[in-house]
């Protein structure tokens, strides 16, 4: 057996992790002014995109169970960025959507990518692929997923 395959170096996973965790600190310094963790970015991007979602749909979309996602959304319900209510057609379906306070941030926020990108400098051309590739990856991931 090749000792190489199992050094950490070597491990696709273990770099994808890595900077992953380190791409949250960046957003972490960014995200200060705004006063939201990265995952409530997550929320606020796809809510400033479809202005309300379900939480399954926010779910669905980030990738989160409701055990993660509903204890964060009352934060931001609680910080005024969002409200939830029960749906009327589907008394069991919770709808989120933005306040005013939570679209007000989508102007301080426009800034982030761009700065996001400053911080990691690279070039355009290799982050297009970068993310090209990574969405390839993930739904070639998530077809093996749905197959279990």
């Amino acid at each position: 057996m090749n000792n190489d395959l199992l050094k950490l170096e070597n491990q696709i996973c273990f770099k994808i992790y890595t900077a992953e965790r380190e791409i949250t600190k960046l957003y972490r310094d960014l995200l200060k002014e705004l006063d939201v963790t990265y995952p409530q970015y997550l929320v606020l991007l796809l809510l400033w995109e479809k202005h309300s979602l379900t939480v399954k749909e926010l779910g669905q979309r980030l990738f989160l169970d409701s055990g993660t996602l509903t204890p964060m959304l009352k934060r931001m319900e609680s910080n005024g960025l969002v409200e939830r209510k029960r749906s009327a057609e589907d008394e069991r379906s919770v709808i989120i959507s933005l306040t005013k306070k939570g679209e007000a941030l989508k102007e301080k926020a426009e800034c982030i990518p761009s700065q996001l990108v400053d911080n990691i400098s690279m070039q355009k051309e290799e982050l297009t692929q970068l993310n090209k590739t990574l969405t390839s990856m993930l739904d070639l991931l998530q077809k093996h997923s749905d197959k279990r």
